[in-house]
């Protein structure tokens, strides 16, 4: 309602096609980028995406260093096993924040206890439900909305009772997002 006529046309200054190219005064030239700058932007993808500053990072990747395996595979699944991920993959909320507000507010319980620890590791045939009180299932129940999104293999989800369980432990194939584990695994072997 605040844009001026000149905005319905073409020719909007606000929605140009040069606004999609990054800032400065010679942003054409822009590079590739170095092997460093590769490797540092698919280490932060990963981390912002499951929500983890840099110190707990380091503690993922140490875990993932000493274990049998791929040590990026396992990176990925060990950050998969969140709790507030496993919340946000049973579609009990809408995205990982509002599970990570959950969680820590005490809504969810993990095998019949209380758990406030977003970064809490799920096992193999854990339980996760909402609490019983009425606060949490109204909550939960809002942010679920009606039709909940289909599942993941290694989770099972009952929508009447708000629970859901671990059937398996994920693996890299349940990772939605596009990134090199490689490089990830090369930049924090430095």
């Amino acid at each position: 309602m605040l844009k001026g006529v000149r905005c319905e046309s073409a020719k909007c200054p606000l929605e140009r096609q040069w606004r999609s190219k990054p800032p400065g005064m010679h942003a054409w030239r822009r590079g590739k980028g170095s092997n460093y700058l590769v490797r540092l932007r698919e280490k932060q993808k990963v981390k912002r995406y499951y929500g983890v500053f840099e110190k707990q990072f380091k503690r993922y990747f140490q875990l993932a260093n000493h274990a049998a395996g791929n040590t990026g595979e396992e990176l990925l699944c060990l950050l998969e096993r969140r709790l507030d991920n496993a919340v946000w993959k049973l579609a009990f909320t809408s995205s990982r924040r509002t599970a990570r507000q959950a969680i820590i507010h005490g809504h969810i319980i993990v095998n019949g206890r209380k758990v406030d620890r977003p970064g809490f590791r799920i096992s193999q045939d854990d339980v996760l439900g909402v609490r019983a009180s009425e606060k949490s299932q109204k909550f939960i129940k809002n942010l679920m909305g009606d039709s909940p999104p289909p599942l993941q293999s290694w989770l099972e989800r009952d929508v009447a009772k708000l629970e859901g369980r671990v059937l398996a432990l994920p693996t890299r194939e349940h990772v939605q997002i596009p990134v090199e584990e490689q490089f990830i695994v090369e930049m924090c072997s430095r």
